[in-house]
């Protein structure tokens, strides 16, 4: 009795789970299929799984679209969000492991002044931080879209809570090998901190990836747009490009599914904090 109700338990988790994952995938398949598939398809009433013929040109055409130069956008979406997540990284990792090993005697009021900047609403340093850009000639320049954001106090405070709990006898054998705060760092706490340096770089990625009104307002260069500012030009109050859109789209979201699933077995490590490695 007790094995039927085990097996029963067990066959309805792993529906739940299934039925969880075909939600999930919804989106995905609508990307799919209204890309490959013509407006008039996309907004007829009469639904269908697939269109009857599977339009793989509007690949081509969207990026052969003179109008919105999406290979380049995908491009500058690229380099930055990767320029993001490693400057993130560094800076924010350093910062950490400074704060929670280095000795001194403000390290913990230099903490909470990081974690205040969490609470100003991004709205009140939006302008002063445009003007600062501005003034330095970043406008339309991928210094002006990277540098401003490279600094984030919530991967900060991840790193800081994070160091705290690492293990000191490996950084006291590394001491006795002659290792400063820098080499201890590089060589012992960063190798052993994949889990959390993947976990934080994959959210970094993302949210560089998925930015939208910083790129706006200072890619005002056609050369300078990102992948979302692309996306918002193909629906506009004029005009609507539905497969178009869908398919951008789709193309926009394939970097950080393939980000997702390299960096999926260190994630969530990370989240669990597993910390060192065996």
């Amino acid at each position: 009795m007790d094995d039927a109700l085990v097996r029963v338990g067990r066959a309805l988790r792993v529906a739940l789970l299934v039925a969880l994952a075909l939600l999930f995938l919804v989106p995905f398949y609508l990307l799919v299929r209204n890309g490959l598939a013509t407006d008039a398809e996309i907004t007829s009433p009469e639904w269908t799984f697939f269109p009857s013929s599977l339009q793989w040109g509007n690949i081509a055409e969207l990026f052969n679209d003179t109008a919105i130069p999406f290979a380049r956008t995908l491009l500058n979406s690229a380099l930055i969000a990767v320029a993001t997540t490693v400057g993130t990284l560094l800076l924010a990792s350093l910062a950490g492991y400074g704060l929670a090993r280095i000795p001194y005697r403000h390290s913990d009021k230099v903490f909470y002044a990081i974690l205040g900047t969490l609470m100003v609403p991004a709205a009140v340093t939006f302008v002063p931080s445009f003007v600062l850009v501005s003034s330095l000639g970043w406008v339309s320049t991928l210094r002006g879209l990277i540098v401003p954001t490279l600094f984030s106090a919530f991967a900060c405070f991840v790193f800081r809570q994070y160091f705290l709990g690492f293990p000191r006898e490996l950084e006291d054998a590394a001491r006795v090998d002659g290792l400063g705060y820098w080499r201890t760092y590089w060589r012992i706490v960063v190798p052993n901190a994949r889990p959390v340096f993947a976990a934080v770089g994959t959210i970094v990625f993302i949210g560089a990836w998925n930015a939208f009104l910083w790129p706006l307002v200072i890619g005002q260069d056609q050369q300078a747009w990102t992948v979302q500012v692309a996306l918002a030009t193909l629906n506009t109050a004029q005009t609507v490009n539905l497969h178009e859109l869908f398919v951008a789209a789709a193309v926009s979201v394939l970097p950080l599914l393939l980000v997702f699933l390299f960096f999926q077995r260190w994630i969530v490590a990370g989240v669990e904090r597993s910390g060192i490695d065996d």
